[in-house]
């Protein structure tokens, strides 16, 4: 068997598959929460139990960063090392990758059906680089490198780049990030679930309106107030909300812009994480690829670009359960 998993700081989501089978047929799937358990290994027991399981190979998407096999969760209290798990699961063949290259391998091979085009007058997605990022908790980039015969994934930490005001009104909210957060403003204190909420701040602040009742009444109970400002601009019920969202899509256009231009993504640009699919509407609206297309002499060279978003919520997964299954077939 194929053992793959995609580690958040929310969820772990842990797959068996047959390699006969492929990624998107697991045997068994399970989803536990993260914070309930002290580490990897106990969810691990508690999945394979008592089960006479032979572990061919094991890959592992982790929110953090990879060094020398080796990470320490970025929102989990855990410490994974792979040649400890290697051990655990006693099998040779055992990778921890960073949770956006193993969504960036998933990509490749979700089917046309599970993705929506953002570039309507793009050509068709050739042999070549690919750029990859997602928006949720944080900001996730990875890139997938070709070589001529297949792709390789790198990861990054991307999402926390300098972020690049492009006209007055990002020039005033990088200020404004600035007074809240120091000097160094990432791309990730805007996009992000959190980067709402910034965005929002920012925008009430400038316009003078004061927070929308029912922003206020949930950061009164200590509850997400950007999933509320999301559903207020995505019911046209709150003009800051909605402004909040327009400004947030254009400056997401404008970094998936970046990254195509820092690695010619001829191979496409690649949209995932979950904000994405829970604002498609303004996705869509044109502020996004306004962004994206915003690259002065290279305007025309971005039209050709293909640029998708997937709403399949189990493309990490797959990307981990393909990159296992290319170790044991190399």
């Amino acid at each position: 068997m194929i053992l793959a998993g995609d580690i958040g700081g929310t969820k772990t989501v842990l797959g068996l598959f047959d390699p006969t089978r492929g990624s998107s047929d697991p045997i068994r799937e399970e989803v536990f929460p993260s914070r309930n358990f002290g580490s990897l290994e106990q969810i691990l027991e508690r999945f394979l139990g008592n089960e006479p399981i032979k572990i061919q190979a094991a890959s592992f998407g982790v929110a953090g960063a990879i060094l020398d096999g080796h990470c320490f969760t970025t929102n989990l209290a855990w410490e994974l090392d792979e040649k400890e798990l290697s051990t655990a699961l006693g099998t040779a063949r055992c990778k921890l990758l960073n949770d956006l290259e193993s969504m960036a391998y998933g990509m490749l091979y979700l089917p046309e059906t599970d993705l929506i085009s953002l570039n309507p007058d793009a050509g068709p997605r050739k042999k070549g680089n690919v750029a990859v990022l997602a928006a949720g908790t944080g900001l996730g980039e990875a890139f997938l490198f070709w070589d001529g015969h297949r792709h390789h994934t790198i990861a990054t930490e991307g999402g926390h780049t300098d972020f690049a005001p492009q006209d007055v009104i990002e020039n005033q909210l990088l200020r404004f990030l600035i007074d809240r957060f120091g000097n160094h403003v990432s791309y990730e204190r805007i996009l992000s679930g959190p980067g709402i909420y910034n965005v929002y701040s920012f925008l009430v602040e400038r316009n003078g309106t004061g927070p929308h009742p029912k922003v206020a009444e949930a950061l009164s109970r200590g509850e997400d107030p950007s999933a509320v400002v999301s559903d207020l601009g995505l019911t046209n019920s709150d003009p800051t909300s909605r402004e909040t969202l327009e400004l947030f899509c254009r400056i997401y256009g404008a970094e998936a812009g970046n990254m195509a231009l820092k690695i010619l993504a001829v191979g496409g640009v690649m949209i995932g994480g979950g904000i994405a699919p829970k604002i498609l509407p303004f996705l869509q609206n044109g502020l996004f690829l306004q962004g994206f297309l915003r690259k002065g002499r290279f305007a025309t060279f971005m039209k050709t670009l293909p640029l998708f978003l997937t709403t399949n919520p189990r493309v990490a997964i797959i990307g981990a359960a393909e990159y296992a299954l290319g170790m044991v077939a190399h």
